[in-house]
């Protein structure tokens, strides 16, 4: 009997579990159902309180749209309307000011203008003047640049004149004669034969007898250079011709020797003793560049020897350019002159500007007391004759057109802010004190005219709107 009856029973309680499962299953079923429906509810009417939010911010935005144009509307046409009442009233108020100034000014100005003519000619004057210097600068410097190029060709031309010439050197006289037409080719280059401040060949009488410098150079302020000429070159053209090296050297250190020599025998004239306008050198001007070279590449001290015995040694190249600044010097002293005549014309520049500006301070003190007189009768106006006009009125008189008040003018005439020069520091000093008394004095006017404007305007309405 029990074992027949256990798998009934394990079928009831089989059947009994699916039953409870299912019963739980489809209890939990109902309440989830319960809960989405629930949920698709509230989702439907929060989308449709979305919905007429939206709609109520467009209208809203729309609305106010609207009323922005509108405003903008209004608020253009309330200006242009004020803006053309103004311009009306200022056109009325100034136009009778207007007409009275306009002589005063006419005739100011006409003043004016002739204060300024000989002010704007000594300006052009001026300006032409340093247009002429800035022109004659420019040439300097273009024909400077010019004569540098020109000295370099003329380098290489007198290295080709001088092989030409070594045969013909051999002569003393010769030399002697060649060294001068060099060094007035040299003064030639320079440019200084045109301006003619410059000698040959003057002679002085010493102790030691006759003193022929070659050359003497004018500077300014009545200064000499002196020069001399050398052309120890006898040597010098044997170690050319030589056919070794030993000779050539032994004819060279001869060559250094010789020329040492010709500075110790031109430093024994003391020209500088003999003419007194020469400073307490002398210039040794010696025909090529080669030929001191080959002396001071023998004697290294030559040339500290030379300045110990107040000698220059000058080759062409170095003389171009001393004769150049000399040059240069002479057009400085021009300039210089036309430096004095615009100091002059800048002094008198100066002059007729104060004096300008002495006249345009009485302009001003005539303008600042005509706007004082204004704004004083603007004054009585208001005091005196508006309350007798009010009366009339009051009495039952009646006019086409009632009295229009003007405004009182409040802008005051520009003071001059700059510093005057140190000479003119009292007149100016004078000038601030009655500007700023006359200042006061309109400030105060203005003050008693605004408060008896706002009287009127209190005790009559009628007046004011007008």
């Amino acid at each position: 009997m029990t074992p027949f009856m256990s798998p009934v029973i394990i079928s009831i309680i089989l059947a009994a579990a699916s039953l409870s499962a299912f019963l739980t299953w489809f209890l939990i079923h109902i309440r989830n159902l319960k809960i989405v429906t629930a949920y698709k509810s509230k989702i439907h009417h929060l989308q449709t309180t979305l919905d007429l939010e939206r709609e109520n911010f467009k209208q809203q935005t729309n609305a106010q749209q609207q009323l922005a144009h509108v405003f903008s509307t209004l608020s253009s046409e309330a200006l242009r309307n004020n803006n053309d009442t103004f311009l009306q009233l200022a056109q009325e108020n100034l136009k009778q000011f207007q007409i009275k100034a306009e002589t005063t000014l006419d005739t100011k100005e006409k003043a004016i203008e002739n204060l300024l003519k000989p002010i704007h000619d000594a300006l052009h004057k001026t300006e032409q003047q340093i247009h002429e210097i800035e022109n004659d600068r420019k040439q300097s410097f273009g024909a400077l640049n010019q004569h540098l190029e020109s000295l370099a060709k003329a380098h290489e031309q007198l290295q080709g004149e001088t092989r030409n010439l070594v045969t013909a050197l051999r002569r003393p006289e010769v030399r002697g004669k060649w060294g001068e037409l060099t060094l007035k080719r040299v003064v030639e280059l320079a440019g200084m034969i045109d301006r003619c401040d410059f000698f040959e060949q003057p002679a002085s009488h010493s102790d030691q007898g006759l003193l022929r410098p070659d050359m003497i150079v004018r500077l300014p302020n009545e200064r000499e250079i002196i020069v001399d000429a050398k052309t120890p070159l006898d040597a010098y053209l044997n170690a050319i011709e030589a056919s070794d090296d030993a000779t050539q050297q032994a004819e060279l250190t001869r060559h250094a020797k010789n020329v040492r020599a010709r500075i110790k025998e031109l430093a024994s004239k003391a020209y500088w003793h003999q003419f007194k306008q020469a400073p307490d050198f002398v210039v040794m001007f010696i025909p090529g560049e080669q030929f001191l070279s080959a002396a001071t590449d023998i004697d290294r001290d030559l040339i500290e020897y030379a300045l110990k015995q107040k000698i220059i040694i000058s080759t062409p190249t170095t003389l171009v350019a001393l004769l150049r600044a000399v040059a240069y010097g002479w057009r400085q002293q021009s300039l210089e002159k036309n430096a004095e005549q615009i100091k002059q014309l800048g002094e008198e520049l100066y002059t007729r500007v104060a004096k300008f500006t002495e006249h345009l301070t009485n302009i001003g003190k005539s303008l600042g007391k005509t706007v004082e007189h204004y704004n004083m009768s603007i004054g009585t106006l208001e005091r005196q004759i508006i309350p007798c006009a009010r009366k009339m009125e009051e009495l039952g008189i009646e006019a086409d057109k009632s009295p229009e008040l003007a405004d009182q003018i409040e802008t005051n005439v520009r003071e001059i802010q700059a510093e005057l020069p140190s000479k003119h520091k009292s007149d100016s000093s004078q000038a601030t004190d009655s500007h700023s008394t006359t200042a006061v004095k309109k400030s105060n006017t203005i003050d008693d005219g605004k408060k008896t404007s706002n009287e009127a305007n209190k005790s009559h309405p009628q007046l004011s709107d007008s």
